[in-house]
């Protein structure tokens, strides 16, 4: 009794905290081009989040959260709608929401199980909460279909940016565990069987037709990493065939301007894979936002590695300067005062296909 009365309560104060007129949700403007992108993933709703401060004062036009939004995951937090809750009033976080607009995709602690998923049986509910947490529409698809993912592209022709949000959970198949006596750090090793899934059939299906679509710059929200391939924690390169399938869909389609941004491994780098697209595949990892070593750590093998911060909570930021002939794209990760740790600058021309 004591447990529904408790679940009860978190939905009530979720409902207050949420309304849009409490948490003063702002609207992203499609007809503006975008020139300042943050992101970030890893958020534990229970800590200090003093990184929003930073993140303010760096003025982005939107905010896109990773995953790992809140922590809902161990046996003491399970209900997501109260962690949600718990987020809603964090200061940092509700003027965050009061002045930028917000996309969010999930990863497995706001999902609802550690590394989980297709098997994860409240997965329904954690994404009503999701749909509920996030202010989304009535008439949003994500409130009547299975699964998280969306697009959106923002801005006038010329300098249009569609954002691609991933669901990686929903409908992803398990992960091989790598094999007793494996002394390496990490839990997975890869796992090449053809009927193994990324995404889900469905989520490929819509995730050609969007990058069928005419953009200039598309961002790629993935909770999990994309390009690093070396290290044995969760990542689309445990599922080879599914990594080389987003590969070669974005060259079959043609699309220009892939970037790929994800969270999940609690340390911030760039990485990037030459013509793995037809042109450059450059992945942005930013995390965490709380969950961070706050010491220095040993770098982790990655083959792919241009730059990264070994220590500290951090955020990301893509900046665009499109005044320029050939604009330029700078990946910047940025730590809890916000400067700018590590950068790569890019020009738009270097991520169309060469043929």
């Amino acid at each position: 009794m004591a447990v529904v009365v408790r679940s009860v309560l978190a939905a009530l104060l979720l409902m207050l905290v949420c309304a849009p007129a409490a948490r003063g949700d702002v609207s992203l403007n499609l007809e503006s081009p975008l020139r300042r992108v943050a992101l970030g993933s890893c958020a534990d709703q229970d800590k200090p989040q003093p990184v929003w401060d930073a993140v303010l004062a760096a003025k982005p036009d939107v905010f896109l959260f990773l995953g790992d939004n809140v922590y809902a995951s161990d046996p003491a937090r399970l209900d997501v709608r109260a962690q949600y809750a718990k987020l809603a009033q964090v200061p940092g976080f509700r003027r965050l929401r009061s002045s930028v607009p917000l996309l969010a995709i999930w990863d497995d602690h706001d999902y609802g199980v550690n590394d989980g998923g297709a098997e994860f049986e409240r997965k329904a509910d954690s994404q009503r909460a999701f749909c509920d947490f996030w202010n989304l529409p009535p008439d949003d698809p994500r409130r009547s279909r299975e699964g998280t993912y969306h697009a959106v592209t923002v801005g006038p022709e010329g300098r249009r940016v569609q954002f691609l949000m991933l669901d990686t959970r929903s409908f992803r198949s398990p992960l091989r565990a790598k094999p007793a006596g494996d002394d390496r750090p990490g839990r997975y090793v890869p796992d090449d069987d053809p009927g193994k899934t990324m995404l889900g059939e469905a989520q490929w299906r819509w995730l050609e037709e969007r990058l069928r679509e005419p953009a200039e710059l598309r961002i790629v929200m993935s909770s999990i990493q994309v390009v690093p391939e070396d290290h044995l924690w969760e990542k689309w390169a445990n599922f080879p065939r599914e990594r080389d399938r987003l590969f070669r869909l974005v060259r079959e389609t043609g699309a220009a301007g892939v970037l790929f941004v994800s969270g999940d491994r609690h340390l911030a780098e760039i990485s990037m894979m030459p013509d793995a697209l037809g042109y450059p595949a450059y992945d942005l990892t930013a995390s965490a936002l709380t969950q961070s070593w706050q010491s220095w750590r040993p770098q982790e093998p990655n083959r792919w590695r241009v730059a990264s911060m070994n220590f500290g909570n951090n955020f990301g930021m893509i900046e665009v300067d499109w005044d320029r002939a050939d604009p330029e794209v700078r990946l910047q990760i940025r730590d809890e005062a916000g400067d700018i740790i590590a950068q790569q600058k890019l020009r738009l021309s270097w991520l169309r296909p060469s043929r």
